[in-house]
C-alpha cells in the first residue's frame, strides 16, 4: 500500500468527495451531534470546535498515510450541499487493510448517496491506495449501515461483543478482499 501524494476530489454520478477543511465542522457537527446519528457512532464530542480541530490535525496527513483517518467531505454535485463526510484510515494491526467509515446527515438518508460514497471510496482504496482488503465496523443495531457495505460489496465476517465504561455494545464486521471485487 502507499499513500496517495497526489489526491483531487474524487466524482461519482451524484457527490464529490473532498479532503474536509475546517469550515465544515459546523455543518458535519450538527448532524454528528443528532441522537439518531450519534448512538450508532464510536466518536467522542461532536460540537464544532472539536471536529474542527480533529480536520485540521488530519490536514497534513496524506491518504493512505499510517496514523490515524482521512476525513472527505461528501457534497452534492448539483449545488455543493454537504451531505455526509466518509474517512479512511490503514489498520495499523493488518497491513494492507483500509477502514473505511461514513456518516450521512438525516435529511440525506435514504437516496443512496452513502452507498454511492462508500463504493467511491472502496474503489479508491483498491484502485489508488492499492489496499489488499478494504474494511467496514458497524454497530450490530444499525442495519442499515450494513445495507450500505453489502451494497458497496463487502461480506459480513464477524460479529462481536465489548464493554465501554459499563456499557456493553455489539458490532460487525466487513470486508472486501482485491481479487473479489464484484467490478473486476
Amino acid at each position: 500500500m502507499h499513500p496517495d501524494t497526489a489526491f483531487e476530489p474524487i466524482d461519482t454520478e451524484r457527490l464529490t468527495l473532498r479532503r474536509s477543511i475546517p469550515e465544515d465542522a459546523g455543518e458535519i457537527a450538527r448532524y454528528r451531534s443528532d441522537p439518531m446519528v450519534r448512538r450508532y457512532q464510536g466518536w467522542g464530542d461532536t460540537d464544532a470546535a472539536t471536529v474542527r480541530r480533529q480536520i485540521e490535525e488530519m490536514a497534513d496527513r496524506l491518504p493512505g498515510d499510517p496514523g490515524g483517518w482521512v476525513q472527505f467531505t461528501v457534497l452534492e454535485r448539483d449545488g455543493g450541499r454537504l451531505v455526509g463526510d466518509v474517512g479512511l484510515s490503514p489498520a495499523e494491526e493488518d497491513p494492507g487493510v483500509i477502514k473505511v467509515g461514513y456518516t450521512v446527515d438525516p435529511d440525506f438518508q435514504g437516496k443512496g448517496y452513502a452507498t454511492e460514497a462508500v463504493r467511491a471510496l472502496v474503489t479508491y482504496a483498491f484502485d489508488t491506495l492499492g489496499a489488499e482488503i478494504v474494511r467496514a465496523y458497524a454497530s450490530a443495531e444499525n442495519i442499515p449501515s450494513h445495507r450500505v457495505v453489502e451494497k458497496s460489496g463487502l461480506s459480513l465476517m464477524e460479529r462481536f461483543e465489548g464493554e465501554d465504561d459499563g456499557v456493553k455494545w455489539s458490532g460487525v464486521r466487513y470486508e472486501l478482499r482485491r481479487e473479489d471485487r464484484p467490478d473486476r
